[in-house]
């Protein structure tokens, strides 16, 4: 165990290296240095350190491809890594943060600012541990609790298999629909069942993305996910998944719901009207954002797809596709749906007709409308 924090400071320019070195070591940090990628996972492997100060423009390998190594290889233990980048870098800062990084600082880097990150980060590994520590010890006690006796090895087994059904639930499911299914687990596995599937993404993002700081971009993300996030709980949507700006939400499974198109329809508009009062600030902000949706009714296979350790609720099939293909047909502001979802609302909305529209990588046209509004 050691005495003091020690911290890898990889930049292939020596000055930097000299300068972070320096600084770290008034605050009691032990620093080893590395010029290049290779070097730095060499040392990762072999000294463990218990955080990385890592330039974004590094020779061998680089920066996202040391991120990702580090993060994929199972025999280094949690080490948080700050990238440090000039402020015309942010694509690579964008790269690096989904391939593991956990912060970063601009250059000139202000000495106060590398201090507080570093001890922010330092923090973040200790909490780290603990929780591993903590989980390891449970375990200990689990399999001791066991061989005391069978009867209450078989009570703690399904309490402990409850408990894991549900926080895995939790992660694709609003909360009153993990609740009601934690006690159902067949209810995962591979069925076929009649959906509708709602797309939904802001349009103007990818140039955004290209464009923008990597602090706004983080900041009108969160800002979209925490905004649609709440909308899918409260009109009990399954989220099959989120990916930047686009997300799949569909209705009637896991459990059954009386009206998936009308339940899809409302969740549409709420979004669509959230989303106008965040494109609205955005724009006053300088981000030229817009929000369109896709809505289709089909049949699709459903169930649990993954790997041992990291499994998502998913669902395959061509409705999946007429979804969101029209989402990416629909202008700015705009909600396109099947016909069958139109046909299924009855009069309950007010829709447009926008014809037979030949959708990306379907052989038929697809009949679309443009819901307007709930009566």
């Amino acid at each position: 165990m050691r005495d003091r924090p020690l911290i890898l400071v990889a930049d292939d320019n020596p000055t930097n290296r000299d300068i972070f070195s320096a600084r770290l070591a008034t605050q009691g940090y032990d620093v080893i240095n590395a010029a290049d990628g290779e070097e730095a996972l060499s040392l990762a492997r072999e000294r463990h350190p218990d955080l990385v100060l890592l330039d974004v423009i590094i020779p061998k390998r680089g920066v996202v491809a040391v991120c990702r190594e580090r993060k994929n290889d199972p025999d280094l233990p949690f080490t948080p890594v700050i990238m440090v980048t000039a402020l015309d870098d942010s694509k690579d800062v964008v790269a690096g943060l989904g391939a593991g990084a956990d912060e970063y600082l601009s250059k000139p880097v202000d000495h106060a600012a590398l201090v507080a990150r570093v001890a922010s980060m330092l923090r973040i590994k200790s909490l780290q541990e603990t929780v591993r520590h903590q989980a390891d010890r449970l375990e200990a006690q689990a399999a001791e609790l066991a061989s005391w006796n069978h009867t209450l090895e078989a009570r703690v087994t399904e309490q402990v298999a409850a408990i894991e059904r549900l926080s895995e639930l939790q992660r694709f499911l609003s909360p009153q629909i993990a609740d009601t299914i934690k006690s159902h687990p067949d209810a995962l596995e591979p069925h076929r069942r009649e959906i509708t599937v709602c797309f939904c993404d802001l349009r103007g993002f990818t140039t955004f993305s290209e464009t923008a700081e990597p602090e706004d971009l983080i900041q009108v993300v969160r800002e979209y996910h925490t905004a649609m996030g709440e909308l899918i709980f409260e009109f009990a949507g399954t989220l099959e998944h989120f990916e930047g700006d686009g997300m799949m939400v569909f209705f009637n499974d896991p459990l059954p719901c009386e009206d998936p198109p009308g339940q899809a329809v409302q969740m549409a508009i709420a979004m669509r009207e959230r989303a106008s009062g965040l494109i609205t600030d955005w724009k006053r902000r300088g981000h030229r954002l817009g929000f369109g949706m896709g809505i289709a009714s089909g049949y699709a296979t459903l169930g649990r797809i993954g790997f041992e350790g990291r499994f998502d609720y998913g669902a395959i099939g061509s409705v999946t596709n007429i979804a969101n293909r029209l989402c990416a047909e629909a202008s700015p502001n705009q909600i396109l749906v099947t016909e069958r979802v139109c046909a299924a609302l009855d009069d309950r909305v007010d829709a447009d007709p926008v014809g037979d529209l030949i959708l990306k990588g379907l052989s038929h046209p697809v009949s679309a409308f443009s819901v307007l509004s709930l009566r």
